[in-house]
């Protein structure tokens, strides 16, 4: 059976939220709901049950740790992932920008990484986590993803056809997102302009459990 590789887009839902500039915008005190929303997503993950019970899907390992801990206009996390076989040469690598617009309403805005290879790792590497700095990030425009929580399960996507793609002759990408305490749940494709699918897997999201 043919695999298919998460190219995961991270990243989560339903409502898009505006996508904020580079330049920092200050939030005042401390918002708790959004610190538990960088808690259940920090950590390490991995999709090796169900790459076991289903050779459709690969055994990916994802890392999300936190990352500009000083700034106040939300909160920021390094995401990596790569094949479990090949935890060296990672295939995505993003940063996300987690905010709280509004009660139960999270947006994460996604920001690739210039020369990203060069930060493969920095999870465990110290110097590389102090050289990642803003200048080095690009914000993807239209792949905002907002996550709407109910009893303690974060649920949404990307904004419909919003989010660009040139991936194997796609047009657009979505991603659909449900996150709670120990699992992740993320489900990318890629469409070609006539709404056919033509990268991501079919079944249904890539299914991550908290290591």
């Amino acid at each position: 059976m043919k695999k298919y590789i998460l190219f995961f887009s991270i990243g989560i839902l339903l409502l898009t939220g505006c996508a904020t500039s580079k330049s920092a915008k200050k939030d005042s005190g401390s918002d708790k709901a959004l610190e538990e929303l960088s808690r259940v997503m920090t950590g390490k993950f991995s999709s090796e049950a169900q790459a076991k019970a289903d050779t459709s899907y690969f055994n990916i390992s994802l890392v999300m740790m936190p990352i500009w801990t000083d700034r106040t206009d939300g909160k920021w996390l390094y995401v990596e992932q790569a094949v479990a076989s090949k935890p060296d040469k990672p295939y995505r690598q993003r940063v996300y920008h987690l905010q709280h617009p509004s009660k139960d309403v999270f947006t994460s805005d996604i920001y690739t990484i210039k020369d990203a290879l060069t930060f493969a790792g920095l999870q465990n590497d110290k110097l590389k986590k102090d050289k990642l700095t803003f200048d080095l990030v690009e914000l993807k425009d239209g792949c905002t993803v907002t996550l709407v929580k109910n009893n303690g399960i974060y649920e949404g996507g990307t904004n419909a056809d919003k989010c660009p793609s040139d991936l194997r002759g796609a047009k657009y990408a979505t991603t659909k997102i449900v996150l709670k305490n120990g699992e992740l749940v993320s489900w990318d494709q890629g469409f070609d302009a006539a709404g056919k699918q033509v990268w991501g897997a079919t079944k249904g999201g890539y299914v991550f459990v908290k290591q």
